[in-house]
This record gives C-alpha cells, sequence and structure tokens, in this order.
C-alpha cells in the first residue's frame, strides 16, 4: 500500500543513496530503491487520561498531550526481471502499542519480503514475509490516509500480515490474491496453533481515481486442539479526484462462540468519508462512522458512533500538515475522566507533520 519517492542514479554508494534517499541501478539491471516516512503529532483527549493514553481500542496517535512520533519508516526495495524484495523498519508509538504481543526483536519490522515472478509474460507473483495487510482502506501510512486518526474499523483490524501471498494482475487496473497467513495480524503464532489462516482480495481501479475492493479472511483465532474460526469480509468503494473524493465501506465479520461452537458471535463497521479541496493547498475532510461488538469478539465490546472533521495543508505531494477533532460515543460509560468521573464520550484534537523522503 505504500509507495515511496523514486528516482534513478548509478553506482553502490550507500552513504549518497541514504542522504539523497534515491534508488540506484547496476549493471546487472538490479534496480535498488530507498524510501523513508515520518509522521510527527500532537493529540489531547478532553478526558485527560491520567496514564497520559488515549482509548484502549485506538493503536494511532496513542499518546495524550505530548509530542511524539506516531510512525517512522525506512525502507528499501530491490527488483530485477524475476525477482524482488523488499525490507522495512519502523518506530514509533504506533509499533510500540499495536505489535506489543509480537517477540520484541519482530516488533519493528515493517515490511520484510522476498518474491518470485512466476510468468515470463503475465505479472504473476508469488512473495513470502511480512507485509502490509489485505484488509481495509487505510494502512499504517498516514500520508496515504483520507483522514489523520484512522476509523475504528482499521484500528481493529490487521494493519500487517505474515505469510505467503500470490498477486495476479490480468490487466490494468484489476489485482487478485490470494493469501496463507500466520493469523491475524500475527507474525508469530501463539503456542499450540499451528493451522493456516486464508484470505483473499479483488481490487478494481481506474484512471479516474475510482476503486472497488472485496478481502476476505477465514482462520482460526485459538490453538488447534480448540478450534475458533473467524470468517471477516471487507467491502469498500470509492473515488479520489483532484478537487475531491469519498469513500464507503462496510466490514463484517463472525466467529465460533466460545462456549457453543455451534453459534457464531459477529459484528460489524460502516465508515464514510468525504473530502473536498476549497484552496489550492487546503482540503477539509469529514467522517462518520459506526462499529458495533457488543459480544467482545476483537474489542471489550464497543458500541459506538463517531464523527470527525479535518484540515489538510498539503505543502507538496509529499508533506502535509493535518490537524483532526474527533468525537466518540458509546452505548456504555466505558471513558473515564482524569477525575475518575465515567462518561460516554470522548473527544480529542490531534494534529500532524506528515512527510515521505
Amino acid at each position: 500500500m505504500v509507495n515511496g519517492t523514486r528516482s534513478r542514479v548509478r553506482g553502490w554508494s550507500w552513504s549518497f543513496l541514504f542522504l539523497g534517499g534515491l534508488p540506484c541501478a547496476a549493471q546487472d539491471s538490479t534496480q535498488v530503491r530507498f524510501s523513508a516516512y515520518a509522521e510527527v503529532y500532537f493529540s489531547f483527549d478532553l478526558t485527560r487520561p491520567a496514564d497520559g493514553e488515549r482509548p484502549s481500542f485506538l493503536f494511532n496517535h496513542k499518546r495524550h498531550n505530548e509530542v511524539n512520533a506516531n510512525l517512522v519508516v525506512v525502507q528499501a526495495k530491490v527488483s530485477r526481471t524475476r525477482v524482488r524484495g523488499a525490507l522495512g523498519l519502523m518506530a514509533g508509538t504506533y509499533p510500540q502499542y499495536n505489535l506489543v504481543a509480537e517477540p520484541a526483536a519482530l516488533r519493528n519490522i515493517y515490511e520484510a519480503t522476498v518474491g518470485l515472478r512466476l510468468s515470463s509474460s503475465r505479472d504473476l507473483w508469488v512473495e513470502a514475509g511480512v507485509f502490509p495487510s489485505h484488509i481495509g482502506l487505510e494502512s499504517a501510512i498516514g500520508l496515504d490516509c483520507s483522514t489523520l486518526t484512522r476509523s475504528l474499523v482499521a484500528e481493529n483490524s490487521p494493519y500487517y500480515e505474515a505469510g505467503a501471498r500470490l498477486l495476479y494482475t490480468p490487466r490494468s487496473g484489476v489485482l487478485l490474491s490470494a493469501l496463507v497467513l500466520n493469523g491475524w495480524q500475527r507474525i508469530q503464532r501463539p503456542v499450540g496453533q499451528q493451522f493456516p489462516a486464508f484470505g483473499t482480495q479483488v481490487q478494481l481501479t481506474d484512471t479516474s481515481g475510482g476503486v472497488l475492493n472485496w478481502s476476505t479472511y477465514f482462520g482460526s483465532e485459538q490453538a488447534d486442539s480448540v478450534g475458533q474460526w473467524r470468517l471477516y469480509n471487507n467491502l469498500y468503494a470509492g473515488v479520489d479526484g483532484e478537487y475531491a473524493g469519498a469513500y464507503f465501506g462496510v466490514d463484517v465479520g463472525a466467529q465460533q462462540n466460545t462456549v457453543d461452537r455451534s453459534k457464531a458471535d459477529g459484528w460489524i463497521a460502516l465508515l464514510a468519508i468525504a473530502k473536498g479541496r476549497f484552496a489550492k493547498r487546503w482540503w477539509a475532510i469529514g467522517r462518520i462512522e459506526y462499529f458495533l461488538d457488543d459480544q467482545r469478539v476483537v474489542t471489550d465490546g464497543i458500541s459506538m458512533l463517531g464523527a470527525s472533521a479535518g484540515l489538510d495543508l498539503r505543502l507538496d505531494e509529499r508533506t502535509s500538515w493535518r490537524m483532526e477533532g474527533r468525537f466518540l460515543l458509546d452505548a456504555e460509560e466505558r471513558f473515564v475522566l482524569h477525575d475518575g468521573t465515567p462518561q460516554q464520550w470522548n473527544a480529542a484534537i490531534t494534529t500532524a507533520f506528515c512527510m515521505r523522503f
């Protein structure tokens, strides 16, 4: 999902490549491309949490009332005619909170893949490793997302995956993929879980900025001796033009009940985003969303409405200053003020400076 800044130079001068952030092409037709991304933010939660952390179901822009780095990524990509690979390392509060279940040695891996082209006449690849999720409209790279903060459904579905994937582009604007995965946002499987998970993706795009995407996931979320199967469907459509854009998405999941395997617990998420340019470099963005997981499958039982409004100042194609106000309303009094008073709502103001090198 992430495309870094790309241009060409020759040679293998590492210091020059690092400082310039530029690719090189050797005589054997090997292309090496370097890129980086940085997102620095400040978020103020109006509940003023005593521990300095925003709600448990959020994983981006997590720290309250402090300047911090949400995500810093440095990437290198190598490509030849029949093989390719990528390595991306990251730091920031996003990996700190979102990869806490992974072993410490794996928490700074943003991407690590090797790929082989299976046909000389068709765009058919097999890749293996750690890579961004095939599920969802949003990614960990904020500059690639319409809104500054991530939606509730993005925060509670995979940002990354590990395993192998088959990618096929039969013609321009059509992407088909099939995946064998280690699990629901897992690099390393938990003890006792060896059976793989599976996924599919069909994505259609056009030159006008339109996109239609359907992604699925199927896998067991418990040890093989127990078995607790999860089925997930992600569907979104939208258009992103020079002056305006809009996206609509619906996600539906179901998982076997922990007590009675003949029954299923489900959750659903709805998302709508609209944006428009009102000056040369200024954009206004609005979002409404709904997330229902009252059976506590992937969250602690949120039943929540959300709305946000933001402004983006696009300094150039690689740099933006973003501002957003966000309001969340839950059916229960799950939020707590700094004095201990429970309440149903949460509000926060976030600003971030995003740059791609």
